[in-house]
């Protein structure tokens, strides 16, 4: 991945991030080509690789997987007006830009197929998602012979990390008064998106 040191994660903000991420895009090499499954992956520091699981009939982990998988994760993204820059009143050199956050981690791949690793697994899942809940549901909520049955259709996966890369694209390339007024104007929108874009661009410029 092309990232340029004012936009680069360091290693502290890239494992941040991968404690508080979901969903990612598990790309790997099979036999037949470039394989993509879109799954949600835990960040496991103690053993420094990101877990998940697969359905069984998904060929993914099948595949004769050749050398480095690797799982993307995306943040907050958009489209970043010129009309947003204090500049374009100024000279109008000015023009749009995509602001955007993202990492890949890279790694071998493993396959778990053990009934207590996968219970495991979907127990630590569910429990990390449940705890925002008022009444957070659990695995234990289900018949035993029930979560049996869920837990043959699934595949455990490991990612063990080799190495990683993250990209924080939020306009530190532009000048303070730029920054400054891109924050002002996406914190007024009425867009959600738009005022999450504001506070990431805060984030890292600290305006």
């Amino acid at each position: 991945m092309y990232v340029p040191p004012k936009f680069a994660l360091s290693n502290d903000q890239i494992a941040d991030a991968l404690r508080a991420a979901d969903m990612a895009y598990l790309v790997s090499a099979g036999a037949a080509g470039m394989v993509v499954t879109p799954l949600p992956m835990m960040y496991d520091a103690e053993r420094h690789s990101l877990v998940g699981h697969v359905s069984r009939a998904n060929s993914h982990w099948r595949d004769d997987v050749a050398g480095e998988s690797v799982a993307i994760f995306g943040g907050v993204d958009g489209y970043i007006s010129p009309s947003l820059y204090a500049k374009k009143a100024e000279d109008g050199k000015v023009v749009p830009t995509w602001n955007y956050e993202t990492i890949a981690v890279y790694g071998q791949l493993q396959v778990h197929d053990d009934t207590d690793w996968l219970r495991s697994h979907v127990t630590a899942l569910s429990d990390s998602h449940e705890k925002r809940r008022s009444q957070p549901w659990s695995v234990d909520d289900a018949p035993d012979d029930f979560i049996d049955a869920q837990l043959r259709g699934i595949i455990g996966v490991e990612l063990s990390i080799t190495r990683w890369e993250g990209k924080a694209k939020m306009s530190q390339n532009q000048p303070e008064r730029n920054q400054r007024s891109l924050i002002d104007g996406l914190a007024a929108s009425r867009d959600l998106t738009d005022n999450l874009m504001a506070e990431r661009v805060a984030t890292y410029t600290d305006r």
